[in-house]
């Protein structure tokens, strides 16, 4: 049976089912973002410590952009914009606006075979560089072998937006350097100055990328919606039903810790366009992430 705990005082939600093979924590106050997370007895997300939230962005949810906005100014329907820059050392506005807001609880519901959390964030006010009101929906469903993560967007406002969107996980392995990621690409995106993208290459076919003691901070164009990363004791298939996909992959300064990051758009796509949307007024933008786990 599956159990879902919300400590109040520190607004965070544990998951645990009775087996203890399943474990997951939720943190209400940061964008109601998974911080921990086990799967059949693995350890798939931990914490990051000393690592702080505020440097990792860590499991956030990147809307609405992913990624970085080059000096935080973008041009929408002929409008200047100009949003907050909150990563001052290479003066970018940095993955979106929600990964720092708190989440309500809508629903919760448990059974021997999983847990379901529901969790909602609305926007009232119209901010600085984005002003637009809309409501997120999180919907976490955990089970043995499985994680998944429905997010929908919906625009409550009366004009559309500008959008892309994301996923910030950190995984974690017994042996990064023994690890490896298979995914499907042929481009590449070009990482200039301040992490921006300044274009796209060409490059040879992937299948499988081989860590090793590789310093990445890589973003690369998929020809599927599938990417796998491989560790020595367990396989993790992470899968989106987006239609545009890329993986941003990054080894934090923390060892045996890799962040594999899903996201439908990539560094300043409020200016390149490459992969931005536009989220009408009324309409609603859904997308699912899922990991299923594999021991080795």
């Amino acid at each position: 049976m599956y159990k879902i705990n919300h400590n109040k005082d520190l607004n965070i939600l544990e998951i645990e089912n009775s087996d203890k093979k399943v474990y997951g924590k939720i943190h209400l106050n940061n964008g109601g973002s998974l911080q921990e997370l086990t799967l059949n007895g693995h350890a798939i997300i931990q914490d990051l410590s000393p690592l702080t939230y505020n440097i990792t962005y860590a499991s956030s949810i990147l809307f609405p952009f992913a990624n970085r906005i080059k000096d935080g100014a973008y041009t929408f329907n002929g409008e200047d914009f100009q949003f907050e820059i909150n990563q001052k050392e290479e003066n970018n506005a940095l993955h979106g606006l929600i990964y720092n807001k708190t989440f309500q609880i809508t629903d919760t519901q448990t059974s021997e075979e999983s847990a379901t959390i529901i969790l909602k964030y609305k926007e009232y006010e119209k901010s600085i560089g984005f002003p637009y009101r809309y409501s997120i929906q999180l919907k976490y469903t955990f089970s043995k072998n499985n994680l998944s993560l429905s997010v929908s967007v919906k625009n409550t406002d009366s004009k559309g937006f500008p959008f892309t969107i994301g996923w910030h996980p950190y995984f974690t392995s017994d042996d990064l350097f023994g690890s490896s990621m298979s995914f499907d690409s042929q481009q590449k995106l070009i990482i200039g100055e301040r992490n921006i993208t300044t274009g796209i290459k060409d490059i040879e076919p992937i299948e499988t990328l081989q860590i090793k003691n590789k310093q990445l901070d890589d973003c690369w164009i998929l020809n599927s919606n599938t990417v796998k990363f491989n560790t020595p004791k367990y396989n993790l298939i992470i899968d989106t039903s987006s239609k545009n996909n890329y993986l941003q992959a990054y080894t934090p300064p923390k060892p045996n810790t890799i962040a594999i990051e899903p996201t439908t758009g990539v560094s300043d796509s409020f200016n390149n366009k490459i992969g931005l949307e536009v989220l009408n007024a009324n309409e609603t933008y859904s997308v699912t992430w899922n990991l299923k786990i594999n021991n080795n």
